[in-house]
């Protein structure tokens, strides 16, 4: 017969559970923090160096709006 655990006590939960979840949840953060920096190197470097003038002159807008220096 199946027996009804509350969740704190469930029989197949370790003790370890707690630093697997934060291990996992810092891996996850490490991974979006990579994401975002090459997606920002890519917006700032590789759109402002494009020979199309209309996007090299919208990263050159970003770059000044945060006080970016670019020349």
């Amino acid at each position: 017969m199946r027996q009804n655990h509350p969740p704190e006590s469930h029989p197949l939960q370790s003790a370890a559970a707690g630093p697997v979840k934060a291990r996992v949840e810092r891996e996850e953060a490490v991974v979006a923090a990579v994401v975002a920096a090459l997606l920002g190197f890519f917006i700032l470097y590789g759109v402002g160096f494009a020979t199309i003038p209309a996007l090299h002159n919208a990263a050159h807008d970003a770059r000044h709006s945060f006080a970016f220096p670019c020349h």
